[in-house]
């Protein structure tokens, strides 16, 4: 669909976009107009000559094209961690009687990690209840202040029905926080039309922005201005540089700013929400269905040791494919010596994403070759793959 807009290594093919997309070719000149012609040239003017204060709402508006949110909902800024602390503080503040918060076993552990840190912090009692995907709707009640769930599971890519959940967790009284780390910019996703008060995600995904890209962070309109930030940083102070010895938050979602935006980062994020410009979300969506389903297919067919364990219908699952095998991590770095490049998890999970900005058939079906000669073979065997390495 775009692959000749992306840096792809002669004789890789990259199955490892729903952890890391690759390099759009126009972020390069980007960044580098950024450091020579703005940060080089204009040095401090660069705030306001080109647009750097602005740059967070002004990709927030872009990024939410795409997440189907309103305009002037969405932030941009910060890590994914951060903006799942803002919302969730937030949203238990709107709940101030209850006390129990509602997540699933599928959910990314950095939510939970910042849900217990929170937790810990308020000292007020509240209890973080992670139940299995399944039995989410049952643990809806009216003892629940607030719901946080990533919308696609990111070991086997399974897909919450995000308008049956937020509307059985609102009806029960509850808040509404999805995690959209692994849906933004591979399927459609309508924020308007489910309405929940909150939702974060990263752009280093499927948006391709690079390592270390800002998060962003959507709230509700018609709460944006009741909200209190807990972490009152001094870019999402109303007047921040009348340097106040007092917070009072910014309006709307520029409260939802905390620190200096990256603009070298956010120049990158930029040039590759260009790509975007163009491509319908819906096509992409029907793509990689198309990818996914042809790679379950020729896998299965020769892989008796390898069991899907992703949802074997498309529309229940997002856009990527797992199989669980005993020696995954093994096989996972068998394969990518052969220059197909996914990713494992743990304990047994072996990831494949697929994305038709820069992925088709023929790519699908030598990748599936690979794999299957490293199985059939039992190249994973060797010693050397069995290294674990810091970042798997």
């Amino acid at each position: 669909m775009r692959k000749s807009e992306f840096v792809l290594p002669e004789g890789m093919i990259y199955l490892d976009g729903n952890s890391l997309g690759p390099l759009p070719k126009a972020a390069s000149a980007r960044l580098q107009k950024t450091v020579q012609d703005e940060w080089g040239q204009l040095l401090i003017k660069g705030w306001n000559d080109a647009g750097w204060m602005h740059q967070p709402t002004a990709i927030g508006e872009r990024i939410g094209r795409l997440i189907g949110a309103p305009a002037g909902t969405v932030m941009v800024g910060d890590t994914l961690s951060i903006k799942i602390y803002q919302a969730l503080a937030a949203a238990l503040a709107m709940r101030p009687d209850r006390r129990i918060i509602v997540s699933d076993t599928g959910n990314f552990p950095t939510d939970l990690y910042m849900a217990e840190g929170l937790i810990n912090s308020l000292d007020k009692g509240h209890e973080l209840k992670v139940v299995p995907a399944e039995s989410v709707t049952d643990a809806i009640d009216e003892s629940v202040a607030v719901l946080l769930l990533t919308q696609v599971d990111y070991r086997t890519g399974r897909l919450h029905d995000m308008q049956a959940l937020t509307e059985k967790a609102q009806a029960a009284g509850a808040v509404v926080i999805w995690d959209l780390a692994h849906s933004a910019g591979a399927l459609p996703i309508d924020l308007q039309g489910c309405k929940p008060e909150f939702a974060a995600g990263c752009t280093y995904k499927y948006l391709n922005a690079g390592p270390g890209a800002p998060a962003f962070i959507y709230v509700r309109p018609d709460i944006v201005d009741t909200i209190e930030p807990a972490l009152s940083g001094w870019l999402g102070h109303t007047a921040p540089f009348d340097f106040s010895l007092h917070y009072q938050p910014g309006k709307a979602i520029e409260r939802m700013r905390v620190g200096t935006p990256s603009v070298l980062q956010m120049s990158v994020l930029e040039a590759a929400l260009d790509i975007w410009d163009d491509v319908s979300i819906d096509e992409v969506r029907d793509q990689s269905i198309e990818l996914s389903e042809l790679f379950i297919q020729l896998v299965e067919s020769r892989c008796s040791e390898l069991t899907l364990i992703s949802p074997r219908d498309p529309q229940q699952r997002g856009s990527q494919v797992s199989f669980a095998f005993d020696e995954g991590y093994a096989a996972i770095q068998a394969l990518i010596t052969d220059g197909v490049v996914g990713d494992f998890r743990a304990p047994n999970v072996m990831r494949f994403g697929f994305t038709p900005l820069y992925l088709d058939k023929d790519d699908v079906r030598l990748a599936a070759d690979k794999l299957v000669n490293v199985m059939q073979n039992k190249l994973w065997a060797e010693e050397r793959f069995s290294v674990r390495k810091a970042v798997t």
